[in-house]
This record gives structure tokens, sequence and C-alpha cells, in this order.
């Protein structure tokens, strides 16, 4: 019998839902294996002809930076998204912490863990220490998010330290256990984009979120203010998480991006952190020669007074105190669209439990 034949694994049983469920997910997981297999070795392949050509050069760390730009530049142009340099460094490393990985296909961390995890090993500079994530990964089946908070935590590093490691072992699945999520492969968004796909990630918001940043985007267009629609659920990618940024816009008045965040409850000084990153990237990977700072706004969708908040990176305040806010919506404008659209919302859901037998 062979693993790679569906035939060989799927057992008939006397319940049908639960063989076509098995149906479903096994073969779910080996479509899943067989692209990530794929894009690890096309991810390894890219940092070791990199690493190749670094050798070609004394000034190895000069020249690398300029070929990877280089290589950023002309490969988005002819692939789209997925070349940034920051994954082409990510490439570079994964190669030289794990050169022998190709060689050794039938490893068994290579058939279980994705690229995303090895992204995240990445971040741990000592090889035991990298090691032993990559085993305990593997062996109890960590999701990304796992393994991401257990490598922030110094998971390691403190069970060689505890006097009692079952209870830090107790407590590391406690608080983990949300992240368990038993279909995260469906939702990776590096597959997507690996696969040339657009990244969905409507399952992240509930159907009152989606109502109300529909909304929005309608609202800002009517507004006849310069604002031309660029993206929704916009994929940015750190070192540590992917995030989407529920609305982007670039208003032709101002020259300038307008990144909007949606939060369920009270705006923090994190959402607000969270804004300025956003900020941040914005301009450093997608502002062109002339174009004024990006600017973004963190709605609440709470009844609150904290409805809204304006974020603009640090030293532009005055150009955003005297320029910006001619053409942006206030926040009482913002604040009644939101609770027209929260109105609406529960008016529908209750005409529609209304007229339910």
């Amino acid at each position: 019998m062979s693993e790679n034949n569906l035939l060989d694994v799927i057992k008939e049983t006397d319940n049908i839902l639960y063989d076509i469920s098995e149906i479903i997910e096994i073969s779910q997981k080996k479509a899943y294996s067989a692209v990530n297999t794929a894009l690890i070795q096309r991810n390894w392949l890219i940092g070791y002809r990199i690493a190749q050509e670094e050798l070609k050069e004394q000034d190895r760390a000069k020249y690398g930076f300029e070929i990877i730009k280089q290589l950023s530049d002309e490969l988005t142009k002819l692939y789209g998204k997925g070349f940034e340099r920051s994954n082409l460094y990510h490439y570079l490393n994964f190669y030289k912490l794990f050169p022998e990985i190709v060689d050794t296909l039938s490893r068994q961390s290579f058939k279980v863990l994705s690229w995303s995890h090895y992204r995240t090993l990445l971040q741990v500079k000592d090889k035991t220490a990298r090691d032993w994530y990559e085993k305990e990964a593997i062996e109890q089946t960590w999701s990304v998010r796992t393994l991401q908070r257990n490598i922030s935590t110094q998971y390691y590093y403190r069970l060689l330290q505890s006097q009692n490691p079952n209870h830090v072992v107790m407590e590391m699945k406690e608080k983990t256990s949300k992240y368990q999520d038993k279909f995260e492969f469906i939702k990776n968004p590096v597959i997507a984009e690996f696969l040339g796909m657009n990244s969905h990630a409507d399952y992240t918001e509930s159907e009152l979120e989606k109502s109300i940043i529909t909304n929005i985007q309608k609202f800002l267009m009517e507004l006849g203010k310069g604002y031309a629609f660029v993206a929704r659920q916009q994929h940015i990618h750190t070192e540590k998480d992917d995030y989407y940024i529920d609305l982007v816009f670039y208003n032709y008045i101002l020259k300038c991006f307008v990144l909007i965040d949606l939060k369920t409850s009270k705006i923090t000084h994190q959402d607000v952190g969270q804004m300025d990153m956003y900020i941040r990237m914005y301009d450093e990977l997608k502002r062109s020669e002339g174009d004024n700072p990006t600017l973004g706004i963190v709605l609440c969708s709470d009844t609150d007074e904290d409805i809204a908040r304006y974020s603009v990176m640090h030293g532009n305040e005055q150009l955003f105190a005297s320029k910006y806010k001619l053409y942006l919506p206030t926040e009482e404008e913002l604040r009644a669209e939101i609770e027209t659209q929260k109105a609406f919302f529960y008016l529908q859901q209750k005409n529609k439990s209304e007229e339910q037998p």
C-alpha cells in the first residue's frame, strides 16, 4: 500500500458522515502537504542561489543587499506578491540555517512543518534551541501561533531552568490551546500567495464587522474628497505575524495612502501602535516619490467616545493638522455612519429572526 494513494488510506465504516468527512480532510491535508513541500523547496533553492551569487564578490554584505534589492523589484514585477526584500532575506537565512533540508525529503519534519513554521524558527539564533523547537513543533503538532508564542516567551529556556517542568508545560498548553486551529493550513495566506491566488481573510470578520467596513468604504467614496479605493483586507506580513488592513485608499488630492482599521472594542494604545506599524511599512514599501506621508485611521465599532483615532508618522503632525483634516471625515461623521449601519444591521437581523417559523 502507498500512503500517496488516497484509496489505501480511507477506511469505510458504518457512519457515512464520518467517512466522507475523513475523505475531505485527508484530501485537503494531502493537497496542502504537496504544495507546502514545493513551497519549502522553492524558498530553499532561492536562498541557495542568492548565497552562491554572494560568493562571487569580496564585499558580500554590500553585494548581497544590492542583489536582493534588484531581485525583489524584478521578481515582484514578474510574479507579484511574495518576493519582498524581507522574504528574500528569509529564504537566504533558511538555506544557511537549514542547509540539509532539501537533501533529506523523507525527514518527518519536512512532511509536517509548514514554511510558516520554518520562517518562525529563523528567529531563533541558538541552534540547540532552534532544533528543540523544531522537534517539539513536530511531535506536539504545534500551530504556527503556538510556536511563535513559545519562542517569544522563552519556553525552551524556562523549561531548562524550572524545578517543576510539568507545571511549565501545563501552563503552556493552557495558554496556547486557542491557537491550535485544526484548519490552520487552509487559512494560510502564504500558501495562497504561492499559488497565485488572492489571500482571503474574511474568516477573521463577523457579519457586523463586514457590514460596517462595506459601509465605510462606500461612505468615503461618496465624500467626493479625492478618495480612490485600493484594497480591502490587505495582507501585511511582519517578522512574527500576519495582519490584514481593513481598508486602503489613495487620496489623489492629498497624494497619500489612507489606511483604515476597525476594532470591535474600545481603542487601545496597542491598536494605535499597530496602525503606526502599518504606516511605517506602507511608507517603506508603497510610498513613491512625491507622495505625502501615509495616514491611518483606527475606528471603534463599539458605542464609545473613543470612536476614531488618527495616526501619522512622527514628525508630520503639523502637516496633518494643517492639511489632512480638510479632506478627512470628522469623528462625528464617522460615528454617525457606524451607528447608522449598526442600527440597520440589527434591524435586518431582527426581521430575519421574525420571518423564521
